[in-house]
C-alpha cells in the first residue's frame, strides 16, 4: 500500500517536535565554557567534549569570556592564563567575587607561579599546557563530581563539627573560627572536614587528593599543598601562635590541635 505524503501541516508539526526535541537534549548537557584565544584549540576541544555530553561554547577574549561567565548558564568554566583586553587571573578575581561556577586554569607547562596564583585566585585545578584532552576531561568530570555531590564520600550533608574553636557545618558549608566566619572556597572546605575527621593523624598526600580533588596523585602534582597552604594561611594560628596543620615531609599533613570533635 502506498504512504501518502505529509501534509505541509503535519511537515511543520513534526520539524517543530523535532526542534523542541533537540533543544531539550540540549538542555540537558552540562554547559562548558572555554575562554582561550587560540581558536583552533577551542575548535579541538569541543570536537573532542561534546560526543562525551557536554555542550562546549568558546570565547576568545577576557572581556567578554567575563561577561559570559557571569550569565549564570555554564556548569564549568576553562579559563586560558594569557588573554588579550582581560588577563585569566584578573577575570577569575571578578568571577569569585560573583559566582563560584567550577573553574579550570590553562596554565604553561612547567609555570608554577601561574598555578600557585591560579589556585589561590579560586581555581579549582589547573591543566598544563600542552595537554592530553583526556587528562583535561578526567579533570572535568573529576570537578563537577565533587560540586553536585560535596564531601559525600566523607562528611555526611547534615552535620556540625566542632574541634576546639573552629565551629564546620556542612549542611550550611559555613566554618566558623575563633568567632569569625571564615570564607572558604569549596576545595578548603572539604579539606578541613578532612583534616577534622582525623585530628592529630597523619593524612597522606594521595589521600587527600582523592577525596578531595577526586582524582589521582599525579607527578609533580602541587595543588593540594597549594589549596593547604591557603587553608593555613585563612584559619590563622592558634591564640598562643600553634600551627594548626602541619606538614610532614614526604607523606602529608597533619590537623594538629589538640581537643575532643565534637560532632552535632
Amino acid at each position: 500500500m502506498k504512504q501518502l505524503p505529509c501534509s505541509r501541516r503535519q511537515g511543520s508539526k513534526l520539524q517543530n517536535s523535532l526542534m523542541q526535541v533537540s533543544k531539550m537534549e540540549e538542555s540537558l548537557l552540562q554547559k562548558i565554557l572555554v575562554v582561550d584565544d587560540d581558536v583552533e584549540l577551542c575548535e579541538l576541544l569541543s570536537e573532542y567534549l561534546e560526543p562525551e555530553g557536554f555542550h562546549v561554547e568558546s570565547v576568545h577574549d577576557g572581556k567578554q569570556g567575563l561577561d559570559r561567565c557571569l550569565s549564570g548558564k555554564f556548569s564549568l568554566l576553562i579559563l586560558d592564563v594569557m588573554l588579550p583586553s582581560l588577563k585569566g587571573f584578573e577575570a577569575l578575581r571578578r568571577i569569585r567575587a560573583q559566582s563560584g561556577i567550577p573553574v579550570i586554569m590553562l596554565t604553561a607547562k612547567g609555570d608554577d607561579v601561574d598555578r600557585i596564583l591560579g589556585l589561590e585566585s579560586g581555581a579549582d585545578d589547573y591543566v598544563p599546557k600542552p595537554f592530553n584532552p583526556r587528562e583535561l576531561l578526567a579533570r572535568i568530570q573529576a570537578v563537577l563530581r565533587r560540586y553536585s555531590a560535596p564531601s559525600e564520600t566523607f562528611l555526611p550533608r547534615h552535620e556540625r563539627l566542632v574541634l576546639g574553636d573552629v565551629e564546620l557545618d556542612s549542611g550550611t558549608r559555613t566554618v566558623r573560627c575563633r568567632n569569625r566566619t571564615v570564607e572558604l572556597t569549596s576545595m578548603e572546605f572539604d579539606l578541613l572536614a578532612l583534616f577534622l575527621k582525623a585530628p592529630g593523624q597523619v593524612i597522606a598526600r594521595e589521600e587527600m587528593v582523592t577525596k578531595v580533588l577526586g582524582r589521582e596523585l599525579a607527578p609533580f602534582d602541587r595543588s593540594i599543598d597549594v589549596h593547604v597552604s591557603n587553608l593555613r594561611r585563612k584559619l590563622g594560628s592558634t591564640r598562643d601562635g600553634t600551627e594548626r596543620i602541619k606538614a610532614i615531609r614526604s607523606v602529608g599533613y597533619v590537623y594538629a590541635m589538640p581537643g575532643k570533635l565534637k560532632v552535632r
